[in-house]
This record gives structure tokens, sequence and C-alpha cells, in this order.
């Protein structure tokens, strides 16, 4: 009797020893493939590992980390998270949870797991997933103050600064974002869209002077010229006084755009300022071709017949578009153009 108990119990243990056995083979051979650097036959071999024990601190320590290298960063934040509940809550299985919940955009972990990660280790730098997940969440009080944090732990973090500058900004705090993109550009000078975006808070601060400048630097190192940027430039350039210029800019872009009503708006405006009353009829005239009902199209172009001394017709039209919208009465009243300008 006691034979054959002892017989029944050993076979039970047999399926037990044989996946512990199989999970140790596995795991041996996905360590050599690692040290081969053939990291998708590793991973294979720590795949088996795992279908015979998945309560292997080691097993599921190195499957997370051949996970990563294989870029399948879901999986392999699933195993990392099996690794905490298997006693492996260190440092490094933190930092790599902040990490990979950070690079997929998963930032309320990031903030978790960054925040747990500076508990059990202080000296780890975990300013930067801090702020910038904040900032994506757009707190922008914490995001300047993590990433103030962030800067502090490295120097040279030429991010640190750039989100700090555009936490600023989207507050419309141009003022307290200037120096934060200056900062970022001192680390990074050839970044040519931060140059551009500074240039744009420039703007927002009526800094026009700057704002040209860094524009103008931001095409130089390569910020694509598209048709946001020509028109920006083309402002630029008017609103420091260089109307040749802003017409230029304004011209090649209408090549690209001969229908579009803004930029003929600006054609004609930076035209009519220039005195160069002809070329302002004429591009208000092409807004008129392409809607009958411009008032204010109409109006500009008998203030521009006034000012090229055809004084009665030039009323006549104006006092037609007033007939169209009588709005702009206010304007005749005042001698000015629509908009008080």
């Amino acid at each position: 009797m006691r034979s054959l108990l002892t017989a029944i119990l050993f076979s039970a243990a047999l399926p037990v020893f044989a996946q512990t056995d199989s999970a140790a083979f596995f795991l041996q051979k996905g360590l050599d493939e690692k040290g081969k650097g053939r990291v998708m036959e590793q991973y294979k071999a720590l795949d088996k590992a795992y279908s015979y024990n998945k309560s292997n601190k080691q097993v599921v320590q190195e499957l997370a980390d051949v996970l990563v290298a294989l870029h399948r960063y879901p999986q392999a934040r699933d195993k990392y998270l099996e690794l905490e509940k298997l006693g492996g809550a260190t440092a490094a299985t933190y930092r790599q949870l902040m990490e990979l919940s950070f690079n997929m955009r998963q930032f309320p972990d990031a903030i978790t797991y960054a925040s747990t990660l500076k508990k059990v280790d202080p000296s780890q730098k975990v300013g930067y997933y801090i702020g910038k997940a904040a900032y994506e969440q757009e707190s922008y009080g914490d995001a300047i103050k993590f990433l103030t944090e962030a800067l502090s732990e490295d120097p040279q973090n030429a991010e640190a600064p750039y989100y700090i500058a555009r936490s600023y900004a989207d507050m419309n705090n141009f003022k307290a974002a200037i120096p934060a993109f200056q900062k970022a550009v001192s680390l990074k000078p050839n970044d040519a869209r931060w140059l551009y975006e500074m240039a744009l808070v420039y703007y927002g601060m009526h800094d026009d002077k700057n704002a040209l400048k860094y524009m103008l630097e931001a095409g130089v190192k390569g910020c694509k010229q598209d048709a946001e940027y020509q028109e920006n430039l083309g402002i630029a350039y008017l609103n420091t006084g260089d109307t040749e210029k802003g017409l230029e800019v304004f011209r090649q872009l209408l090549q690209k755009r001969p229908s579009d009503p803004h930029i003929l708006e600006l054609m004609a405006q930076g035209s009519y300022d220039a005195k160069k009353w002809d070329d302002a009829i004429g591009y208000w005239d092409q807004m008129l071709g392409l809607d009958k009902q411009n008032a204010s199209a109409l109006y500009m172009i008998g203030m521009s017949y006034q000012k090229k001394g055809d004084t009665a017709k030039g009323q006549a039209l104006c006092d037609k578009a007033i007939e169209m919208d009588p709005s702009l009465a206010k304007n005749k009243q005042k001698k000015q153009m629509p908009g008080g300008l």
C-alpha cells in the first residue's frame, strides 16, 4: 500500500519537475542567445520558458527586457507589471514602467511610476518625465515646476526650457515664455522650428523687429517655408516698415494661391500703405471678382481712387459700398478704412 501511494505522489510531481526543468532549459537558451546578440531567438527561447513557468522572476525580467529591445512596448509593460507583483518592485522596474508609459503617451501612469521611482530611489532623475507628462495634460503649473527641476538635474536638456516656454506661451504669458525660449535655442541653436515658434511669440508681444529676426533665422536653418511661414514672414516685413519685401513675399505666395482672398487682401493693404493706388485697386478688384458682395473691397477701391486724385469716382464707389453695407458709413464719416484702420 505504501509503495503504491509513493508511486502516485511521484507520478503527480513529475509534470511540475518537468515544467521547472523546461523553464530552466529555455531560460539558459535565451541567455545564450542574448550573449550572441540574436534578439529574436532570445525572445523565442524566453517566451517558451515563460510558458512553462510564469512565476520565475528571472524569466519574466529577461522576457520583459527583450520585448523592450523588440519595441513591443505594450507587451513589455505588461511583463514589468507582472514582475512587480512577483516581488520585483525595484528602481529598475519602475524606471522601465515610467519610460514605457511615457513613450506610449500614457501620461498619468508615467507620472505615477516616476513618483514611485523617486520614492524607491531618491537619486533618480524624473523631473523631465513628470514635467513633460504634465505639459501634455495641459497642467502648466506642474509642468513648469518639474521641468525647472529637470533643468537643474540636467542643464543640457534643451527640451526642459522649451516645454517651459510652451507652457507659458499656451497660457498667453508671452513675456515669461521668451527667456525660456532663449534658453532652449541656446542649447539647441539649429532647431529651426523652435526659432520660428519664438518668432511667433515675439509677434504676439508686438515686438516686430525680433519677430522678423528670428523668423528669418528659422528660414535659414531649415524651417519649412510653407504658406503659413510665408504669410507670417510677409506680415513681419510689413509690420517693420519694409513694405517692398513684404509685398514680394505675398506675390510669390499669390502665385501658388491665386484665388486666396486673404492673400489678395494682404497684397491690397500692403500696396495701399505703400501708396501704390493702382496696384491696390487691382487686388481689391480681384477680391470683388471672387465675391461681388464684398462691400469692404469696393469701399477701399473708392478710397484708393480718392487717394490718387479721382475724388468724384472714389466717392461714388464708396457711396455704392455703403448702400451694400450701411455699417461702412462710419468709415466715411471718420475718413478711414474698414475696421478702423
